[in-house]
């Protein structure tokens, strides 16, 4: 049990962190700058994207790489659709009110060039550790493409952080959230499911990237699909609210409004920092995880998995929290008072607008069949990342002890109190987020370059394997990315000694000689 003292300190260092003049400036204007240097790519190629990612699914057989273009893609979703999606938006709208969705989706939109970015720089700078799995991620991206010990202390940095975030974000937040929903829905005993859940973990993990992998590409997408039409079936029938839904959520994203028994007059400032914040929160563009899955899949060039990987953070919040959110404002539970006239909490939130259309209580049950698959996947999702830092900070022969310790904290997030923990996991988040965005700024000329030459000969995202060799051969930096697949490179962070120096000298960013992969 954290004393006040701690707790108090722990939010006021949360506040700054996720401040107007901290973090969320700066997740913005990354996502703008790139949308900027990417001459908005999410709007022009986004179809392709979701074409490529849904339709094609994987990569040429020839590709290197540990799994599928999907699994990958399936993998980023498992880690990033959990609880944010459901108390996530729903914390978001009792803070901020309605208006903080249509910040979500700001977040969102300029969120996909960010996590394109990103995850094309993991998949070009990847590598292969000692048993010939792919690494890859802001801790290698970060070191490697940027020379000299700036790039060596924003890697290093991003790792360290990276481990303690997923034990809070990725474990014991979201084995809580099991727990409790299961607890008050069905009266399973906390410790009862921490074990089962810790079980659960331990098996997929032991199986590694290509178990998480299969695990994530069977269930995300029912899990998804569950979610969106229940949604759907509630919006239908109160189709007749959609239209003043959409004009209340607009005006009150500049205006601020008042909600039954929580604030009066909320500042514009609070809807802003409260839709970013639960927007990043949602969906992790900028925060460098969806970059660890993303770069062990089988694809013939770093733009292909960076458009597919795009598309994860387009289904999480301008499909998903826009579901949500117009539900909660649609049935109008978000201004619904409890049995003391406060505002209803926002864990009961979405159960309460599903029980608006289905018999009984049984939106409560619904809820946590989603919080269970939900949060699970984000487990496992999360597992991986954690251990791909463990992998880069210790060596390959981290990761085993890291899967028993991750399983057995699991169990612990299922039945203790976490109050402190929700906190913790912000800061760290944010801590987690700064390096990479900083990161993301220097390298963003490699990352404009590349994407314009490859989508001058591709422009259709149908080359294949041998035709993205004919139109990259001699290509400055080429021959690096594809010495990534020589075994141990992870940890000696040589692979083989370029031909070629890549040096950026598109724009100012690129002077700093990005590229190399040896220091």
């Amino acid at each position: 049990m954290v004393s006040p003292q701690v707790q108090a300190y722990l939010d006021n260092v949360s506040s700054y962190i996720w401040g107007m003049f901290f973090l969320i400036p700066l997740l913005v204007g990354t996502g703008l700058y790139l949308t900027f240097r990417l001459r908005g790519l999410q709007f022009r190629k986004l179809g392709k994207a979701l074409k490529l990612a849904v339709l094609k699914r994987k990569g040429a057989d020839d590709d290197a790489g540990d799994i599928s273009q999907f699994q990958a893609l399936a993998t980023a979703m498992a880690a990033t659709v959990g609880t944010g999606n459901i108390v996530g938006v729903s914390t978001a709208i009792a803070i901020g009110g309605p208006g903080a969705l249509v910040w979500m989706w700001v977040t969102g939109i300029l969120g996909m060039a960010t996590k394109y970015a990103e995850c094309f720089l993991a998949v070009r700078f990847r590598t292969t550790d000692s048993k010939g799995e792919k690494s890859g991620g802001p801790q290698y991206y970060l070191e490697r493409g940027i020379k000299g010990p700036f790039g060596k202390i924003l890697g290093l940095s991003f790792a360290i952080f990276a481990v303690i975030a997923c034990f809070g974000i990725g474990n014991m937040t979201q084995g809580n959230s099991i727990a409790e929903n299961l607890n008050n829905t069905w009266s399973m005993p906390h410790w009862l499911t921490g074990v089962l859940l810790a079980l659960f973990t331990l098996i997929v993990l032991v199986g590694g990237i290509k178990s998480i992998g299969r695990v994530s590409a069977s269930i995300v997408p029912a899990m998804v699909v569950l979610y969106l039409v229940a949604q759907t079936i509630v919006l239908i029938f109160h189709f007749d609210a959609i239209p003043a839904a959409f004009v209340t959520i607009f005006t009150d994203a500049f205006t601020g409004t008042s909600a039954v028994g929580g604030f009066a007059g909320a500042a514009v400032m609070l809807i802003v920092q409260t839709g970013v914040a639960r927007g990043l929160f949602s969906n992790e563009s900028g925060l460098g995880s969806a970059a660890m899955a993303a770069a062990a899949a089988k694809t013939s060039h770093p733009t292909q998995q960076g458009l597919v990987q795009m598309t994860q953070t387009f289904i999480d919040t301008i499909i998903m929290v826009s579901f949500t959110g117009v539900m909660l404002v649609v049935t109008g539970v978000w201004q619904t008072p409890d049995a003391d006239g406060n505002q209803i909490s926002p864990a009961l939130m979405v159960g309460e607008a599903f029980n608006t259309v289905l018999p009984g209580t049984s939106g409560f049950w619904l809820v946590s069949i989603c919080v269970l698959l939900f949060a699970s996947t984000t487990i496992i999702g999360w597992s991986y990342y954690g251990e791909r830092n463990v992998e880069r900070l210790f060596g390959r022969r981290g990761v085993m002890p890291f899967r028993v310790i991750f399983s057995v904290v699991v169990y612990f997030g299922c039945t203790v109190e976490l109050v402190a923990v929700w906190t913790f996991s912000d800061i760290a988040n944010g801590l987690m987020a700064l390096p990479n965005l900083i990161g993301l700024i220097v390298l963003s000329g490699l990352v404009a370059r590349e994407t314009k030459h490859y989508l001058e000969n591709d422009p259709q995202l149908n080359a294949g394997h041998d035709e993205v060799e004919k139109f990259m051969a001699g290509r400055p930096g080429w021959a690096d990315w594809k010495a990534g697949d020589v075994i141990g490179s992870s940890r000696t962070l040589t692979g083989r000694v370029p031909s070629k120096r890549l040096n950026d000298s598109d724009g100012p960013e690129g002077s700093s000689g990005v590229g190399s992969a040896v220091h």
